[in-house]
Protein backbone atom coordinates (compact mmCIF):
# COMPACT_ATOMS: atom_id res chain seq x y z
CA UNK A 1 0.00 0.00 0.00
CA UNK A 2 0.66 3.90 -0.71
CA UNK A 3 1.53 6.01 2.24
CA UNK A 4 -1.23 8.82 2.63
CA UNK A 5 0.65 12.16 1.75
CA UNK A 6 -0.78 15.07 4.51
CA UNK A 7 -0.10 18.32 4.10
CA UNK A 8 -0.05 20.66 6.70
CA UNK A 9 -2.72 23.30 6.58
CA UNK A 10 0.12 26.09 6.76
CA UNK A 11 2.41 24.90 4.21
CA UNK A 12 -1.02 24.53 1.53
CA UNK A 13 -2.47 27.68 2.38
CA UNK A 14 0.93 29.67 2.03
CA UNK A 15 1.19 27.23 -1.83
CA UNK A 16 -2.04 28.51 -2.55
CA UNK A 17 -1.13 32.51 -1.79
CA UNK A 18 2.04 32.14 -4.45
CA UNK A 19 -0.26 30.61 -7.02
CA UNK A 20 -2.59 33.15 -6.81
CA UNK A 21 0.06 35.65 -7.03
CA UNK A 22 1.71 34.27 -9.53
CA UNK A 23 -1.80 34.03 -11.97
CA UNK A 24 -2.79 37.29 -10.78
CA UNK A 25 0.52 38.75 -11.86
CA UNK A 26 0.48 36.63 -15.71
CA UNK A 27 -3.11 38.00 -15.89
CA UNK A 28 -2.17 41.62 -15.06
CA UNK A 29 0.85 41.60 -18.03
CA UNK A 30 -1.31 39.78 -20.34
CA UNK A 31 -3.97 42.53 -20.12
CA UNK A 32 -1.53 45.58 -20.62
CA UNK A 33 0.77 43.04 -23.34
CA UNK A 34 -2.98 43.67 -24.97
CA UNK A 35 -3.93 46.78 -24.52
CA UNK A 36 -0.61 48.05 -26.11
CA UNK A 37 -0.72 45.38 -28.74
CA UNK A 38 -4.06 46.82 -29.93
CA UNK A 39 -3.07 50.51 -29.53
CA UNK A 40 0.04 49.72 -31.86
CA UNK A 41 -2.19 48.26 -34.63
CA UNK A 42 -4.55 51.28 -34.10
CA UNK A 43 -1.76 53.92 -34.80
CA UNK A 44 -0.47 51.74 -37.52
CA UNK A 45 -3.91 51.87 -39.20
CA UNK A 46 -4.22 55.38 -38.37
CA UNK A 47 -1.03 55.99 -40.34
CA UNK A 48 -1.91 53.96 -43.06
CA UNK A 49 -4.98 55.75 -43.16
CA UNK A 50 -3.23 59.18 -42.84
CA UNK A 51 -0.92 57.78 -46.24
CA UNK A 52 -4.07 56.84 -48.40
CA UNK A 53 -5.68 60.30 -47.59
CA UNK A 54 -2.66 62.61 -48.11
CA UNK A 55 -1.84 60.26 -51.43
CA UNK A 56 -5.56 60.97 -52.13
CA UNK A 57 -4.89 64.95 -51.20
CA UNK A 58 -2.07 65.13 -53.47
CA UNK A 59 -3.25 63.84 -56.56
CA UNK A 60 -6.83 65.96 -55.87
CA UNK A 61 -4.70 68.84 -55.43
CA UNK A 62 -2.35 68.43 -58.63
CA UNK A 63 -5.24 68.08 -60.48
CA UNK A 64 -6.84 71.14 -59.26
CA UNK A 65 -2.93 72.55 -60.03
CA UNK A 66 -3.11 71.32 -63.73
CA UNK A 67 -6.84 72.87 -64.49
CA UNK A 68 -5.72 76.06 -63.82
CA UNK A 69 -2.37 76.07 -65.71
CA UNK A 70 -4.81 75.07 -68.84
CA UNK A 71 -7.28 78.03 -68.09
CA UNK A 72 -4.46 80.65 -67.92
CA UNK A 73 -2.73 79.12 -70.66
CA UNK A 74 0.36 78.12 -69.05
CA UNK A 75 1.39 74.87 -71.30
CA UNK A 76 1.59 77.45 -74.45
CA UNK A 77 2.58 74.87 -76.69
CA UNK A 78 -0.64 72.46 -75.97
CA UNK A 79 -2.65 72.61 -79.12
CA UNK A 80 -6.23 71.78 -79.18
CA UNK A 81 -6.01 67.78 -79.41
CA UNK A 82 -3.89 67.14 -76.72
CA UNK A 83 -5.54 69.60 -74.89
CA UNK A 84 -9.26 67.42 -75.85
CA UNK A 85 -6.98 64.15 -74.56
CA UNK A 86 -6.25 65.99 -71.14
CA UNK A 87 -9.62 66.96 -70.42
CA UNK A 88 -10.91 63.59 -71.04
CA UNK A 89 -12.79 63.69 -67.63
CA UNK A 90 -14.49 66.63 -68.24
CA UNK A 91 -18.82 66.23 -68.43
CA UNK A 92 -19.87 66.80 -72.16
CA UNK A 93 -23.09 66.93 -71.12
CA UNK A 94 -23.70 62.94 -72.63
CA UNK A 95 -22.96 59.82 -71.08
CA UNK A 96 -19.35 58.21 -72.56
CA UNK A 97 -17.01 55.47 -72.29
CA UNK A 98 -13.44 54.89 -73.64
CA UNK A 99 -12.70 51.15 -73.67
CA UNK A 100 -8.87 50.91 -73.32
CA UNK A 101 -6.50 47.86 -73.39
CA UNK A 102 -3.02 47.94 -72.57
CA UNK A 103 0.02 45.28 -72.57
CA UNK A 104 -1.01 44.05 -75.90
CA UNK A 105 -0.93 42.87 -78.39
CA UNK A 106 -0.71 39.15 -77.86
CA UNK A 107 -1.78 36.63 -80.54
CA UNK A 108 -4.41 34.73 -78.14
CA UNK A 109 -6.19 37.45 -76.63
CA UNK A 110 -6.20 40.49 -78.54
CA UNK A 111 -7.96 39.14 -82.13
CA UNK A 112 -10.35 37.60 -79.59
CA UNK A 113 -11.19 40.92 -78.17
CA UNK A 114 -10.83 42.72 -81.59
CA UNK A 115 -13.99 39.96 -83.13
CA UNK A 116 -16.22 41.08 -79.73
CA UNK A 117 -15.64 44.73 -80.73
CA UNK A 118 -16.08 44.22 -84.42
CA UNK A 119 -19.31 42.52 -83.71
CA UNK A 120 -20.43 45.49 -81.58
CA UNK A 121 -19.82 47.57 -83.69
CA UNK A 122 -17.23 49.32 -80.95
CA UNK A 123 -14.22 51.30 -81.19
CA UNK A 124 -11.44 51.30 -78.48
CA UNK A 125 -8.17 52.71 -77.58
CA UNK A 126 -4.89 49.95 -77.24
CA UNK A 127 -2.06 51.53 -75.66
CA UNK A 128 0.75 48.98 -76.79
CA UNK A 129 4.22 47.91 -75.49
CA UNK A 130 6.95 48.27 -78.27
CA UNK A 131 8.69 45.09 -77.51
CA UNK A 132 5.02 43.49 -78.67
CA UNK A 133 4.56 45.36 -81.84
CA UNK A 134 7.62 44.12 -83.37
CA UNK A 135 6.23 40.46 -82.69
CA UNK A 136 2.88 40.81 -83.87
CA UNK A 137 2.75 44.04 -86.90
CA UNK A 138 -0.35 42.07 -88.22
CA UNK A 139 -2.17 42.61 -85.29
CA UNK A 140 -1.63 46.47 -84.93
CA UNK A 141 -2.66 46.79 -89.00
CA UNK A 142 -5.96 44.82 -88.28
CA UNK A 143 -6.75 47.59 -85.24
CA UNK A 144 -5.67 50.18 -87.15
CA UNK A 145 -7.56 49.42 -89.75
CA UNK A 146 -10.87 48.74 -87.82
CA UNK A 147 -10.45 51.99 -86.52
CA UNK A 148 -9.11 51.32 -83.24
CA UNK A 149 -6.88 53.79 -82.02
CA UNK A 150 -2.90 52.62 -81.26
CA UNK A 151 -1.77 54.48 -78.17
CA UNK A 152 1.47 54.21 -76.31
CA UNK A 153 2.86 52.19 -73.40
CA UNK A 154 6.55 52.05 -73.52
CA UNK A 155 8.44 49.58 -75.28
CA UNK A 156 9.49 47.20 -72.23
CA UNK A 157 7.20 47.71 -69.17
CA UNK A 158 10.08 47.34 -66.75
CA UNK A 159 9.49 49.53 -64.36
CA UNK A 160 12.83 50.14 -63.48
CA UNK A 161 14.31 50.23 -66.61
CA UNK A 162 11.23 53.09 -68.13
CA UNK A 163 11.85 55.10 -64.90
CA UNK A 164 15.74 55.11 -64.26
CA UNK A 165 15.41 58.47 -65.89
CA UNK A 166 13.47 60.51 -67.69
CA UNK A 167 16.07 60.29 -70.50
CA UNK A 168 14.68 56.71 -70.40
CA UNK A 169 11.24 56.73 -69.91
CA UNK A 170 11.13 59.27 -73.24
CA UNK A 171 12.96 57.00 -75.02
CA UNK A 172 10.72 53.87 -74.58
CA UNK A 173 8.12 56.58 -75.65
CA UNK A 174 10.30 56.93 -79.21
CA UNK A 175 11.33 53.56 -79.59
CA UNK A 176 7.24 51.99 -79.18
CA UNK A 177 6.51 55.01 -81.63
CA UNK A 178 8.91 53.68 -84.22
CA UNK A 179 7.56 50.04 -84.06
CA UNK A 180 4.28 51.12 -84.73
CA UNK A 181 5.79 53.18 -87.54
CA UNK A 182 7.11 50.09 -89.19
CA UNK A 183 4.35 47.75 -87.84
CA UNK A 184 2.11 50.12 -90.01
CA UNK A 185 4.64 51.44 -93.12
CA UNK A 186 3.61 54.31 -92.30
CA UNK A 187 6.25 56.77 -90.77
CA UNK A 188 3.58 59.88 -90.49
CA UNK A 189 2.06 58.22 -87.90
CA UNK A 190 2.22 59.45 -84.22
CA UNK A 191 0.33 58.30 -81.56
CA UNK A 192 0.41 61.35 -79.10
CA UNK A 193 -0.21 59.47 -76.37
CA UNK A 194 1.27 57.84 -73.92
CA UNK A 195 -0.30 55.64 -70.82
CA UNK A 196 2.74 55.34 -67.58
CA UNK A 197 3.18 51.91 -66.86
CA UNK A 198 2.21 51.43 -63.63
CA UNK A 199 0.32 54.87 -63.97
CA UNK A 200 1.02 58.21 -63.47
CA UNK A 201 0.45 59.00 -59.98
CA UNK A 202 2.39 57.90 -56.61
CA UNK A 203 4.75 55.07 -56.19
CA UNK A 204 8.79 54.96 -56.08
CA UNK A 205 9.17 56.75 -59.34
CA UNK A 206 6.97 59.04 -59.11
CA UNK A 207 9.52 62.06 -59.22
CA UNK A 208 10.38 60.74 -62.47
CA UNK A 209 6.89 60.27 -63.72
CA UNK A 210 6.23 63.81 -62.75
CA UNK A 211 9.16 65.46 -64.86
CA UNK A 212 8.08 62.64 -68.26
CA UNK A 213 4.52 64.41 -67.72
CA UNK A 214 6.42 67.91 -68.04
CA UNK A 215 8.52 67.03 -70.51
CA UNK A 216 5.08 65.46 -72.75
CA UNK A 217 3.76 67.98 -72.56
CA UNK A 218 6.25 70.50 -73.68
CA UNK A 219 6.37 68.30 -76.63
CA UNK A 220 2.74 68.55 -77.28
CA UNK A 221 2.28 64.64 -76.25
CA UNK A 222 -0.57 64.02 -73.54
CA UNK A 223 -0.77 61.31 -71.20
CA UNK A 224 -3.93 59.43 -69.74
CA UNK A 225 -4.32 57.54 -66.68
CA UNK A 226 -7.84 55.86 -65.91
CA UNK A 227 -10.64 56.57 -63.48
CA UNK A 228 -12.33 53.29 -63.94
CA UNK A 229 -11.11 49.13 -63.98
CA UNK A 230 -11.72 45.63 -64.07
CA UNK A 231 -9.20 45.08 -61.93
CA UNK A 232 -8.56 41.88 -64.28
CA UNK A 233 -4.84 42.68 -63.73
CA UNK A 234 -4.66 43.93 -60.63
CA UNK A 235 -6.34 40.95 -57.73
CA UNK A 236 -5.41 37.05 -58.31
CA UNK A 237 -7.95 34.54 -59.92
CA UNK A 238 -10.45 37.44 -60.86
CA UNK A 239 -14.10 36.24 -62.04
CA UNK A 240 -16.52 37.27 -64.34
CA UNK A 241 -18.27 38.58 -60.80
CA UNK A 242 -15.60 40.53 -59.40
CA UNK A 243 -14.62 42.15 -62.85
CA UNK A 244 -17.96 42.86 -62.85
CA UNK A 245 -18.38 44.16 -59.78
CA UNK A 246 -14.88 46.25 -60.03
CA UNK A 247 -16.47 48.09 -63.23
CA UNK A 248 -19.56 48.97 -61.54
CA UNK A 249 -18.19 50.41 -58.25
CA UNK A 250 -15.49 52.32 -60.59
CA UNK A 251 -18.14 53.75 -62.81
CA UNK A 252 -20.49 54.74 -60.30
CA UNK A 253 -21.81 58.38 -60.78
CA UNK A 254 -19.48 59.63 -63.89
CA UNK A 255 -20.51 60.65 -67.14
CA UNK A 256 -17.05 60.56 -68.99
CA UNK A 257 -15.41 57.23 -68.37
CA UNK A 258 -11.86 55.44 -69.35
CA UNK A 259 -12.20 51.68 -68.66
CA UNK A 260 -9.04 50.16 -67.77
CA UNK A 261 -8.62 46.66 -69.26
CA UNK A 262 -5.73 44.35 -70.70
CA UNK A 263 -5.50 41.68 -73.70
CA UNK A 264 -2.14 40.41 -72.72
CA UNK A 265 -1.91 36.83 -73.22
CA UNK A 266 -2.67 35.61 -69.73
CA UNK A 267 -5.83 37.38 -69.98
CA UNK A 268 -7.98 35.49 -71.65
CA UNK A 269 -10.79 36.37 -68.95
CA UNK A 270 -11.05 39.60 -70.08
CA UNK A 271 -12.21 38.37 -73.74
CA UNK A 272 -15.00 36.54 -72.14
CA UNK A 273 -16.03 39.51 -70.21
CA UNK A 274 -16.30 41.87 -72.72
CA UNK A 275 -19.72 41.32 -73.83
CA UNK A 276 -20.91 42.21 -70.39
CA UNK A 277 -18.52 44.92 -70.19
CA UNK A 278 -20.06 46.32 -73.40
CA UNK A 279 -23.71 45.45 -72.42
CA UNK A 280 -23.69 47.04 -68.96
CA UNK A 281 -22.69 50.47 -70.70
CA UNK A 282 -25.05 49.88 -73.42
CA UNK A 283 -28.06 49.36 -70.86
CA UNK A 284 -27.05 52.27 -68.84
CA UNK A 285 -26.92 54.91 -71.87
CA UNK A 286 -23.12 55.35 -72.61
CA UNK A 287 -22.01 55.88 -76.03
CA UNK A 288 -18.46 54.11 -76.91
CA UNK A 289 -15.99 56.66 -77.78
CA UNK A 290 -12.04 56.54 -78.40
CA UNK A 291 -9.22 58.76 -78.94
CA UNK A 292 -10.13 59.32 -82.73
CA UNK A 293 -13.21 61.12 -81.44
CA UNK A 294 -11.25 63.85 -79.39
CA UNK A 295 -9.01 64.76 -82.41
Amino acid sequence: MYDLIVIKPKKFKKKVIIYCIVIAVIVIVSAFLGIYVAKLKNRKFEIYAGILEEQANLIEEETRTEEKMRRKNIFPLMDEQVNNILNIYNDTGEKRVFLTFDDGPSNTVTPLILDVLKEKNVKATFFVLGNRVKSYPEIINRMYNEGHYIGNHGYSHKYSQIYESIDSALFEYNKTEQAIKEALGNQEYNSRIFRFPGGLNGGVYKDIKQGVKERLIENNIAYLNWNALTNDSGIQNPTRETIMQNLSQTSEGKNSIVLLMHDASSKILTYETLPDVIEFYTQRGYNFYNIYDLL
